[in-house]
């Protein structure tokens, strides 16, 4: 299976499947000499595991990074940096009941199509837990970025129809959406929990600013910034649409 990577300058390859043996992510292009410790990635993962909510997977998976290569006395040595994250709370069996049948919409049947052979636990490989490599990977970039200026911040910005007006940002972390106006926070919980007891789900759509990005980073035509940034939000399995700046307004 080819597509595990990303990138070029930094190139990430994650592995794993939802509920094999663990996930994780090759970082490749890793500075030199930069302080880092489990407990940078960590803080970033801590903000994406399961179970911290209501309206969140309840699977308890406690994602504790290691890091196994490209650190030598707490900082980087420009080698490929790998890091794991092992499945603490996978349960294969649950799936015994639907194993035979193809999840609507999913990467489950074309999986199957392409490659012959299907792996139905959790949708393995397709499963979101996927995204558990990506945010360590991003942890290791943010901190480069963050060191050249670059401030990266995002919340919830709608949920199911229901639209923040007011974006304050001391209260992205206070509520289990992330969104930044608190007074839509009630509405879009209720409107996420009534969607999981009918057993459904509903969109949102997640607003991301980036402040300090130097001019000229990319490359013309089919490298510029934005078409890779597309390309890396469009493979994450739940996005179907982007749009920069004013967008389709």
């Amino acid at each position: 299976m080819a597509g595990n990577t990303f990138g070029t300058l930094f190139r990430i390859t994650t592995f794993g499947e939802s509920h094999g043996g663990a996930v994780g992510v090759v970082v490749d292009g890793v500075p030199p000499n930069m302080e880092l410790d489990a407990s940078d990635i960590q803080k970033e993962l801590d903000r994406r595991k399961p179970g911290q909510s209501e309206v969140t997977t309840p699977r308890q998976e406690p994602d504790s990074v290691q890091i196994l290569s490209g650190i030598f006395e707490g900082k980087t040595t420009g080698t490929p940096v790998l890091l794991i994250l092992y499945n603490e709370d996978a349960d294969p069996a649950a799936y015994e009941d639907i194993k035979n049948l193809f999840r609507p919409g999913h990467a489950d049947y074309t999986y199957f199509k392409k490659y012959g052979i299907r792996d139905y636990r959790g949708s393995g490989r397709a499963s979101g837990r996927e995204t558990a490599g990506r945010v360590a990977a991003g942890a290791i970039a943010k901190k480069i970025l963050s060191e050249r200026g670059v401030s990266i911040k995002a919340f919830s910005q709608a949920i199911g129809g229901i639209t923040g007006k007011n974006i304050v940002p001391d209260e992205i972390e206070k509520n289990p959406l992330r969104a930044a106006d608190p007074d839509a926070v009630p509405a879009m919980l209720q409107c996420v929990q009534n969607a999981k007891n009918a057993g459904d789900s509903v969109g949102g759509i997640v607003e991301c600013r980036i402040t300090g990005v130097p001019a000229g980073l990319g490359e013309p035509v089919f490298d510029k910034l934005e078409a890779d940034i597309g390309k890396a939000m469009l493979s994450i399995g739940a996005v179907r649409g982007i749009e920069f700046g004013a967008g389709f307004s």
